[in-house]
């Protein structure tokens, strides 16, 4: 029987913590999801992040987990993408290794997705924040806000937060999107986002619970032109045309899965 769930743990490096989020998650799905699957992408790891991971999964009967590995560290980008679109189940939802979105949140963003109202949910540190424990130092949080700016001005989506880091899909539409993104490293949130509304597909940005974790491995000025940079490339991509048989497919999914919801809803009524 195909898992109802699917999460995704991008991961690079992250032997020092992987066990605890996995456990974490573990436990929240035995205790919540009657089928779910979890799925780790080690991102070229050169510590022993792939070997923990798969030790977490040990007497875990109830959920399906697994690793995928590759040996080149590729980037957070094609990494997610990776385990999306190793994803059974209908949902799929990915979070950061450390869990800075409790993963207590993940109702939040799965059910509008389950109850076929949205495409795609993201959580928000800006939309509230008081439910921000410990915050970013100074420096990269006054630039996530410049960056998420220019995000809006770029690609006139009008969300105030596009790098948390925990997203929901759902796959039937959104599988055409993944599969065409380019972007592998930090900017490829901007870019599924952006390709998804450009399809018209419905999004939804959800106020999450979130933490600052030390250890990130984003540094505020190399990161944040490269992600700048990436935006650029996005924006070139789409005016050449480059999303446009993905952006295609995922409408005709769209409309292939809303009729099918009308079906069942007039054999149940």
């Amino acid at each position: 029987m195909p898992p109802s769930l699917s999460i995704i743990v991008p991961a690079f490096n992250e032997a020092a913590r992987i066990g605890a989020t996995l456990h974490t998650i573990l436990d929240y799905l035995d205790a919540h999801a009657t089928e779910a699957e979890l799925i780790v992408v080690d991102d070229g790891s050169t510590d022993n992040t792939a070997a923990v991971a798969e030790q977490s999964f040990q007497h875990r009967s109830r959920v399906n987990a697994r690793c995928i590995r590759y040996e080149k560290n590729r980037g957070k980008g094609y990494a997610v993408r990776t385990g999306l679109l190793a994803a059974r189940a209908p949902v799929a939802l990915f979070s950061d290794a450390d869990l800075s979105t409790p993963i207590t949140e993940t109702p939040k963003l799965v059910e509008p997705i389950e109850r076929g109202l949205q495409d795609v949910t993201f959580g928000s540190r800006a939309l509230d924040r008081s439910l921000i424990g410990v915050h970013q130092p100074w420096r990269r949080e006054q630039g996530g806000k410049i960056f998420n700016l220019i995000v809006r001005l770029a690609t006139g989506m009008p969300y105030w937060d596009t790098q948390c880091g925990f997203k929901a899909f759902g796959m039937t539409a959104c599988r055409p999107i993944i599969e065409a993104a380019r972007i592998d490293r930090f900017g490829f949130d901007v870019e599924l986002l952006y390709v998804a509304e450009l399809a018209g597909l419905r999004l939804q940005e959800i106020p999450v619970r979130w933490d600052h974790n030390e250890g990130s491995k984003i540094s505020v000025m190399r990161d944040s032109l490269r992600m700048f940079n990436e935006v650029r490339d996005i924006r070139r991509a789409a005016h050449k045309g480059l999303y446009k048989e993905a952006i295609k497919r995922a409408q005709q999914a769209l409309q292939a899965s809303k009729e099918e919801q009308k079906e069942r809803a007039s054999v149940l009524t």
